[in-house]
């Protein structure tokens, strides 16, 4: 599939300082996420990867690739380049059982595992996944199983996203301040819009697909929050649909509210 350009230079940025450093070590890249997704937007997304090695890094080649994303968040801030390393073994199994994998969060090289390696990675990667190095994501033994990707959905919702509206809903914290911003309201509610459309369908979506079916899912109160959310997501020039960003931070969190309780409702007999 067609990308955006600038998601296609920062790719070929990092293939060409990683085959400098480590000439060999990166076999497969293919990008996830809202590339994947045919959903990218410069000015909220990441470029989502994933890198696939023979076997898991050793120290030295860990230092090299340190180097090499210092190197490309230097030349390229934003979108942040961030992703995961796994080997051609890890992708056949459950990603719950991939151990510790080197990854990159906002840019910065990590030794340790970042929350990418779930089932939603692996179906994104299965089904949509863009190939830049390797061999194309149906060629690839990739592990699937819709059980695991709903309680994975189920638990994000009860673990994360619970303990993220908690947080967000005491305004005197950073994480409470940030939803009076545009980016926090739209990301979360389009987020548990995702998770949400997963559970009920089985397949993964984009935010901006998220928005949509929410629009359809929910009675309509809550259409004013979605279709504001949607306007953010699509960086439009059109007048915020509330008064103020408290008005809108509040709507967004009982939406979100509304949403986990909805999803993690148990199901009638």
């Amino acid at each position: 599939m067609a990308v955006h350009p600038l998601v296609r230079t920062v790719a070929e940025a990092f293939l060409g300082g990683a085959d400098e450093e480590a000439p060999g070590l990166v076999e497969g890249l293919y990008l996830t996420g809202s590339v994947a997704l045919g959903d990218f937007r410069p000015h909220t997304s990441d470029i989502d990867f994933v890198v696939v090695t023979t076997a898991r890094l050793d120290d030295a080649q860990r230092a090299a690739m340190r180097r090499v994303h210092s190197r490309v968040c230097a030349r390229f801030p934003r979108p942040h380049f961030n992703g995961i390393y796994v080997t051609w073994d890890d992708l056949a199994v459950d990603p719950q059982h991939c151990g510790p994998v080197a990854s990159v969060l906002g840019g910065r090289f990590r030794a340790r595992a970042s929350a990418d390696v779930n089932p939603v990675t692996w179906r994104v990667l299965a089904e949509r996944g863009v190939t830049v190095r390797g061999p194309l994501p149906v060629e690839v033994d990739i592990w699937d199983e819709p059980g695991t990707l709903r309680a994975w959905s189920l638990g994000n919702l009860e673990e994360h996203w619970r303990r993220w509206r908690a947080k967000a809903g005491r305004l005197v914290t950073p994480r409470g301040l940030a939803v009076l911003g545009s980016l926090a309201p739209s990301w979360s509610v389009l987020s548990v819009s995702r998770l949400h459309f997963t559970l009920r369908t089985g397949e993964i979506t984009s935010k901006s697909g998220a928005g949509f079916y929410a629009l359809h899912a929910f009675p309509e109160h809550w259409e004013r929050i979605v279709n504001e959310c949607l306007r953010i997501r699509r960086d439009s020039a059109l007048p915020s649909l509330y008064r103020n960003a408290l008005e809108r931070r509040r709507a967004a969190l009982d939406y979100i509210e509304m949403v986990l309780d909805d999803a993690l409702a148990p199901n009638p007999a």
